[in-house]
């Protein structure tokens, strides 16, 4: 991890503070990336969203580090340059969950519509379905 090797340049009076904030949020990050990938795809949506939340909050936090000059000009671009790329990822991982989800809901829909058409052709065909 990128931030690993940032931390030990970062005084002391923040390292345990904001330092250790966004090393949680890295590591919170990386854990709900993991929970993402194996959980159920009825829930994967809701958690590349929180992924992304959390992506979000860490962008901030490192900005935060490198308007107060806690990290160097260096650091910062090289840790963007990472989570912009990371971002990319989620979003596309998103994107085409979406575009699954779309799909599915166009196939039952045009499953259930047919069904429906069977049933009021059976229906005219049939004495037994008299209003």
């Amino acid at each position: 991890m990128i931030w690993v090797n940032i931390l030990p340049h970062i005084p002391k009076c923040s390292r345990y503070t904001l330092g250790a904030r966004i090393e949680n949020k890295f590591l919170d990050l990386l854990e709900t990336s993991y929970v993402t990938y194996y959980i159920g795809k009825d829930k994967k949506l809701e958690k590349i969203s929180e992924c992304i939340l959390l992506l979000d909050t860490l962008k901030f936090l490192i900005s935060v580090a490198w308007e107060g000059k806690v990290i160097s000009n260096k650091h910062f671009e090289g840790i963007s340059t990472k989570l912009n790329e990371t971002g990319k990822m989620f979003g596309g991982w998103k994107k085409s969950l979406e575009i699954e989800q779309i799909k599915t809901a166009k196939s039952e829909l045009a499953e259930r519509i047919s069904f429906e058409m069977r049933q009021q052709t059976d229906c005219r065909d049939s004495t037994d379905c008299q209003n």
